[in-house]
């Protein structure tokens, strides 16, 4: 019975979230994981094989970045450790598009606005589509 309760508590849109983070996460580990035993079976251990098992997550963070508040180079991350842990928070993070639980950076803010809908109250919506030299700034 309290695991009902739990399960009753947690609303449906927490459910899809969640079940998109998962997919966005399987969908570049996996990969990742793959490409790593193909090049070990060709060249053997060694750190090219390490270097293809980040590479695809390095991609797909660099990408996704900045739609989620974070900077490209923080897809380095994966270099020396805490990269699953900034994917993961970006794959939560995007999962929500174009909605937003989350403070935007002070260069973000002329880009988006309350969002007025009563299912998503107190979230920052995205105004406009930019390319991707607004999404950080250049200096």
């Amino acid at each position: 019975m309290p695991a009902e309760a739990a399960a009753a508590r947690v609303s449906p849109d927490r459910r899809v979230r969640m079940i998109r983070t998962v997919a966005l996460l399987v969908g570049v580990i996996v990969p990742s994981l793959v490409l790593r035993e193909l090049i070990e079976a060709r060249f053997g251990r060694g750190p090219l094989a390490d270097l293809s098992a980040v590479a695809v997550p390095m991609a797909a963070t660099a990408w996704l970045a900045p739609y989620a508040s974070y900077r490209r180079r923080d897809a380095l991350l994966w270099l020396v450790g805490p990269g699953i842990y900034v994917f993961t928070v970006v794959a939560w993070r995007v999962s929500l598009a174009p909605y937003r639980d989350w403070r935007p950076r002070p260069e973000e803010k002329p880009r988006l606005r309350w969002s007025r809908d009563p299912e998503h109250a107190g979230q920052w919506l995205l105004n406009a589509s930019y390319g991707d030299t607004r999404h950080t700034p250049s200096r």
